[in-house]
């Protein structure tokens, strides 16, 4: 379990979560974090695997050495509660999936910030990615869009 002196401890209605200090984080829920020789290491977060579910399966259309661009669909996740496509994160060119998922799909989930990132990529990171503390803003303000959704079914219902 990561520390809170390198974490970022972000509660709210019923999720919790920690948040690493050393990623970038951008509002379509990916994190990006960097290596001592420059490479991208990038994953789901963890609120982005508590909205899809338990993964079940996952493939990438991108090959290695391909030019990627921030936005840019690379491949896509299913998880048993929704599918969602994987997306550049920075401009340069995109170098590998993670071959562990291959063999154990389940880490996307068990270790969102470790063991269960997605792909890796070189290149400068999209000028739309924040720090843990902006990213805390983002989900205040996707969980307050949540839970104004949900009152106006119940609304909905009751009529």
């Amino acid at each position: 379990m990561a520390s809170a002196d390198t974490t970022l401890l972000f509660k709210r209605s019923q999720f919790a979560t920690r948040l690493p200090l050393d990623c970038s984080y951008n509002p379509s829920h990916f994190w990006a974090r960097q290596d001592k020789d420059g490479m991208w290491r990038v994953g789901f977060t963890k609120f982005a695997t508590r909205m899809l579910g338990d993964m079940v399966d996952h493939d990438f259309e991108a090959k290695p050495g391909t030019a990627i661009e921030p936005g840019q669909i690379l491949g896509w996740v299913e998880g048993f509660k929704a599918i969602s496509d994987v997306y550049g994160f920075c401009s340069g060119a995109f170098v590998g999936v993670n071959s562990a998922l291959q063999n154990n799909i389940s880490l996307i989930n068990k270790k969102p910030y470790a063991d269960g990132w997605l792909y890796e990529a070189r290149g400068t990171l999209d000028d739309k990615c924040v720090d843990a503390h902006g990213y805390a803003a983002i989900l205040n303000q996707t969980i307050d869009k949540m839970l104004e959704q949900q009152e106006a079914q119940k609304s909905a219902d009751i009529e």
